[in-house]
């Protein structure tokens, strides 16, 4: 792998590590200023947070595994 590939994977990270701080942040939000009259979004978001954070354990773990070969 070269460096632009590492490049573009690091830029992957922070990315995902970035929409999952804002899924995590909506989250927060409902559970701090919105319920209980907000209860119905809670699926919804609870399911955005944890697949946001999947995304961004993914490639992170896709990065550490494309430098441990170089």
């Amino acid at each position: 792998m070269n460096d632009t590939d590492l490049k573009a994977l690091e830029k992957a990270v922070k990315k995902a590590k970035r929409i999952a701080n804002e899924r995590a942040s909506a989250l927060h939000d409902l559970v701090e200023d919105r319920l209980p009259a907000a209860y119905e979004e809670l699926p919804s978001t609870t399911q955005a947070a944890y697949e946001a954070c999947q995304a961004w354990a993914e490639a992170t773990a896709t990065l550490e595994a494309a430098q441990a070969t170089r």
